[in-house]
């Protein structure tokens, strides 16, 4: 079995294992195993990998890996991730569950200095950003256009549309789902860039109804951005701050699904949101009424006892199909939908946001996803390569 390495080479592998385990870089690494997907449930799961991963991550850390010679060598070699990120989205999203099942993988987290020019840092087989602001969009495109090999995540071009709400959901009519298990629509809605006063003649003129959800139309990165409030009549309106968008109010049972999106992978939960407004509550109360994020990890309803014509999920067929549609009208591999079903119906949905790199530790095993989704990313580039 060992007779094609030499003893010397064997330690050499051993040493840099080790390395992997041990060092107090931002990376480590270990060796490829398997690849692929399977349909499991309710969800599109990772196939392989296998968390009994489960044990504490602390004794996992500290865990000496077996080298596995027999694997073939192009499964042996090293993706390199290049991040990007804000420090609240590096703490939420490296873990150290994530980065203990990447390191199994050979795949190593290494962070960008966005105080050093892009092109002398890496090299990087993936780059995955999110950070706001003209100056990183002009250095992340420049990269891109020099660095045709390196898969960024995501064209940042297809970002900055996600963070304008007006052009969020535009393109959404024109989906073709040739799944006839559900149907999807967006809100009836509008934007008002200043003096919201003004704006009740138009909202009338548009053919939207009270209540009406007002969003900031611009995302931003702050909790701002994500603030929802309920204006239930046209006087109301005037205390609205804009840049806004003011979208249709949809009674959906007070329940959002929100859909992950990682590649190829689809996952679901379900969130408590907004309750529904009965026509006597609407001639009864006027106003404006502010709400928390309502689809926040701590507003999961996925273990409530709920009305079952509520709380099924949409149908996987039908997801599959918007999701698809929707990676290629946007250009994007990390997002998720926020999805509601409006009250009474069968399967009529309404998007009503659409998130770039969301927050993934809402998402249950997320950190196994991720690194099925770097391997599948691996194997393709290596594929590319043997091609040419």
């Amino acid at each position: 079995m060992f007779g094609t390495l030499a003893s010397g080479d064997i330690e050499t592998a051993r040493l840099r294992r080790n390395l992997g385990i041990t060092s107090n870089l931002d990376f480590s690494c270990a060796g490829f195993e398997d690849f692929g997907m399977r349909l499991e449930g309710e969800n599109m799961v990772p196939h392989g990998g296998g968390v009994e991963e489960e044990e504490e991550v602390g004794q996992v850390l500290n865990e000496t890996l077996p080298f596995q010679i027999q694997q073939p060598f192009h499964q042996m070699q090293r993706l390199v991730v290049g991040y990007a990120l804000t420090s609240k989205k590096k703490k939420s999203f490296l873990q150290p569950k994530l980065e203990v099942l990447a390191r199994r993988k050979n795949i190593c987290f290494v962070p960008i200095d966005s105080n050093r020019p892009l092109s002398e840092q890496g090299p990087f087989d993936v780059v995955l950003h999110k950070l706001l602001g003209k100056e990183w969009q002009d250095v992340i495109e420049d990269y891109q256009q020099k660095h045709p090999e390196v898969t960024v995540l995501d064209p940042p071009g297809a970002i900055q549309r996600i963070y304008n709400r007006q052009s969020m959901l535009q393109g959404m009519a024109d989906l073709k789902l040739s799944d006839c298990s559900g149907s999807i629509f967006v809100p009836k809605q509008m934007v008002v860039l200043k003096d919201s006063a003004s704006s009740a003649d138009k909202v009338v003129e548009a053919g939207l109804k009270f209540p009406l959800v007002a969003k900031p139309l611009w995302i931003d990165g702050t909790a701002k951005s994500h603030q929802l409030s309920l204006a239930y009549d046209r006087r109301s309106l005037a205390e609205l701050e804009p840049p806004l968008v003011l979208q249709e109010f949809v009674n959906h049972g007070g329940v959002l699904f929100k859909v992950f999106v990682v590649g190829d992978v689809i996952k679901v939960v379900r969130r408590f949101s907004l309750p529904n407004v009965s026509n006597s509550e609407k001639s009864k109360v006027d106003g404006v009424f502010q709400f928390p994020r309502v689809s926040s990890a701590a507003a999961s309803a996925d273990n409530a006892d709920l009305d079952p014509l509520v709380a099924e999920l949409p149908p996987k067929p039908f997801l599959e199909a918007l999701v698809k549609e929707l990676r290629s009208l946007l250009g994007l591999r990390l997002f998720n939908i926020d999805m509601i079903r409006e009250h009474g119906s069968k399967n009529v949905f309404y998007v009503i946001d659409i998130n770039y790199f969301p927050g993934y530790g809402k998402m249950p095993d997320y950190e196994q996803v991720f690194v099925d989704f770097f391997q599948n990313l691996a194997q393709a580039k290596h594929k590319k390569r043997l091609c040419k």
